[in-house]
């Protein structure tokens, strides 16, 4: 009996949704429109996640040579050229140095889009939309950036230090 009564139920509801077909095509579509549109609104406000330009870098220097003296000490950093923007070479620890991409991750196409060390010789700010960024592994600190700076290998035999993205 209970069966017999699942039965008759799950054949009205097929009547129904046959009869109905045109509502719930427009009713479901107008759900996935809204819900499309609230997607696109959440991800797509203030969020400019562009991606960093992809350049060749293979650079080599020697931290003991007199020209990269600021290198010498643990926490001493330079700038270099290389990448897109420069390059923010910065010494870890006695044998690890970290390799950032001085072209903010915010909106790097822009003209001004580059990063300098501060004051404090720990954060690098972009003088254009104002992220600042921890040298240390070139964290997001302050937005709108959400995205770190580019990191480069960095390979450092106790003489000389070979930086490179291959």
């Amino acid at each position: 009996m209970f069966f017999t009564l699942l039965q008759n139920i799950l054949i009205k509801c097929y009547c129904l949704i046959l009869q109905n077909r045109e509502k719930l095509i427009f009713l479901g579509m107008n759900i996935i429109y809204k819900i499309s549109l609230i997607f696109i609104l959440l991800t797509g406000c203030n969020t400019n996640t562009s991606e960093i330009p992809n350049i060749p870098v293979d650079i080599y220097i020697y931290p003991s040579q007199p020209l990269y003296f600021e290198l010498n000490a643990i926490g001493g950093w330079m700038y270099i050229n290389g990448g897109v923007r420069g390059i923010i070479v910065y010494r870890k620890s006695l044998n690890e140095f970290i390799a950032l991409e001085r072209n903010c991750s915010f909106d790097p196409f822009e003209e001004c889009a580059t990063v300098y060390v501060d004051q404090s010789n720990i954060f690098a700010t972009d003088s254009c939309c104002q992220s600042q960024f921890l040298i240390l592994d070139g964290q997001v600190i302050n937005p709108p950036a959400i995205l770190p700076l580019k990191q480069y290998n960095t390979y450092y035999d106790g003489n000389m230090l070979h930086i490179y993205n291959f």
